[in-house]
C-alpha cells in the first residue's frame, strides 16, 4: 500500500526506530508513547484489521508480541503490560494497518482503563448464545 505509514515504515522510506524485525513482523517504538518503551507490533505484508490477518501469521506477531513484552517487563524493569489492539476507527484505530499496542506499565503512570458497565437483566445470557451461535457457524 503506498500511502500506508506503516508500509512505508516496512519499506524504510520513513525513518522509525525499530526494535524488533524479522521476515513478518517489524516492530517498532510509538512516536506518542504512554510509557517509554511503548512499542507497535505489526506484520509486514498489509492487513488493515486483525480479521483479514491469516491464520498462519498469527503465530509469528504472537510470538514477537511475546518477546517484547517479556523485555518491557524482565528488562526494563516495568511492573505489568497493555497490549492493545483495535480493530476499525470506531474502535480508535488510526492507521489502518494491523498493529498491536505492547505498553509498558507502572502503577504510577496515570493510564486509565476503560469504564465498564453492567449487563442488564438476561442481556449477558442473550449475548452469549447468540456469540456462541454464532462461533458455531463460522
Amino acid at each position: 500500500m503506498t500511502d500506508c505509514l506503516f508500509c512505508k515504515i516496512i519499506a524504510k522510506t520513513i525513518p522509525a526506530e525499530i526494535v524488533y524485525e524479522d521476515d513478518d513482523v517489524l516492530a517498532i517504538l510509538d512516536i506518542n508513547p504512554v510509557n517509554p518503551g511503548h512499542t507497535l507490533v505489526m506484520p509486514k505484508q498489509h492487513y488493515e484489521d486483525f480479521m483479514s490477518l491469516p491464520d498462519e501469521t498469527c503465530l509469528p506477531i504472537s510470538k514477537a508480541i511475546k518477546k517484547i513484552m517479556r523485555v518491557v517487563k524482565e528488562e526494563l524493569g516495568y511492573e505489568g503490560v497493555n497490549l492493545i489492539q483495535s480493530n476499525g476507527t470506531v474502535a480508535g484505530q488510526v492507521i489502518l494497518h494491523l498493529h498491536f499496542h505492547v505498553i509498558p506499565r507502572q502503577i504510577s503512570d496515570g493510564y486509565t482503563h476503560w469504564h465498564g458497565h453492567e449487563y442488564g437483566d438476561g442481556e449477558k445470557s442473550i449475548m452469549g448464545a447468540k456469540i456462541r451461535e454464532a462461533i458455531e457457524n463460522i
